[in-house]
């Protein structure tokens, strides 16, 4: 039996799905309002308890965290996030060992890694990371906290860092992109030529049900992402072609961009469109001889497909 935490949520329901459909008997743990297949745990925490919601589980899919907020208006973000994403983390894994899980299967983030790579240079697996924000030091913990479990009690742990995750339910910044070009609105987005790695929720839950069932993934840690890095322009005008929609973009160059968003306090939300962050999935490919099964194109049909179901 396979466990799945936050299964409501935009990762965790699509998760749920692919596991189900792989034959595997999947269980939610969630906080409240339970379905017929799911577990109630509460708020995840320090003093989270786990033991009866994972009776009888095997594997556990830790999807659940406090995600990455835009607009953080906490004086402590950090105490905010190490309570769920690091000290709720580990309670989880030591109460899973202590209960006879076999592996645990947490989906971290790139920003435990860092914000950008270098230009033809993706981000590895082996390089020191570098996180930036609070959010990102918390996945970045969290991963340090379930080795130090697995070391001590024999569990099996394997870490993905997903990237900007994109499908139906999307929100956020990419969701707003989506409305932006939906509504004909010009975009400052014509000059761009960053590539950034993304990956669609259909590919994202394939490869966590290959990290399920891998005995290669285990004590591992990888990135996953579509099989096209794409620059901002060719994102937004891929997006426009899945609405049917033609994307308006405006040549602004990056440079003009980011001096504007200094200007006006948008730095890390602008550099987001216009910096490169990629990631090399040659850990994941090789070990694990995974490649992703949905294209860019199909990704971003899907998730438009969705976002005209809304309108």
């Amino acid at each position: 039996m396979i466990a799945v935490t936050g299964a409501t949520g935009f990762v965790g329901r699509r998760v749920v799905s692919d596991l189900t459909g792989r034959g595997h008997a999947v269980i939610g743990l969630v906080r409240g309002a339970p379905g017929p297949d799911d577990r109630v745990v509460g708020e995840i925490g320090a003093g989270t308890e786990w033991t009866r919601a994972l009776e009888g589980v095997e594997v556990v899919v830790h999807c659940a965290a406090r995600a990455h907020v835009m607009q953080e208006r906490s004086s402590d973000p950090l105490s905010l996030y190490r309570a769920v994403n690091v000290e709720g983390t580990r309670r989880l894994a030591a109460q899973a060992a202590h209960c006879g899980v076999k592996r645990l299967v947490y989906l971290s983030s790139v920003k435990a890694a860092g914000e950008r790579s270098a230009p033809g240079r993706p981000l590895r697996v082996s390089d020191p990371p570098a996180p930036e924000d609070a959010y990102g030091v918390s996945k970045l913990e969290a991963e340090s906290a379930l080795r130090e479990v697995g070391a001590a009690t024999g569990l099996e742990t394997v870490i993905v860092r997903p990237p900007l995750v994109y499908g139906p339910g999307v929100k956020g910044n990419f969701l707003r992109l989506l409305d932006a070009i939906a509504r004909g609105w010009p975009l400052p987005l014509g000059a761009l030529e960053n590539r950034r790695s993304a990956v669609s929720l259909a590919n994202l839950a394939d490869f966590v049900g290959v990290c399920v069932g891998s005995p290669a993934a285990a004590g591992k840690t990888f990135f996953v992402s579509d099989d096209e890095d794409l620059s901002t322009e060719c994102l937004a005008r891929g997006i426009g072609a899945a609405l049917g929609r033609p994307a308006r973009l405006l040549p602004v160059p990056a440079t003009v961009l980011s001096m504007l968003a200094k200007m006006a306090g948008k730095t890390a939300e602008v550099e987001r469109l216009v910096g490169t962050l990629q990631v090399d999935l040659t850990d994941a490919c090789g070990l694990l001889a995974w490649s992703p099964p949905y294209t860019v194109e199909q990704g971003l049909r899907e998730t438009a497909a969705w976002f005209r179901s809304l309108r």
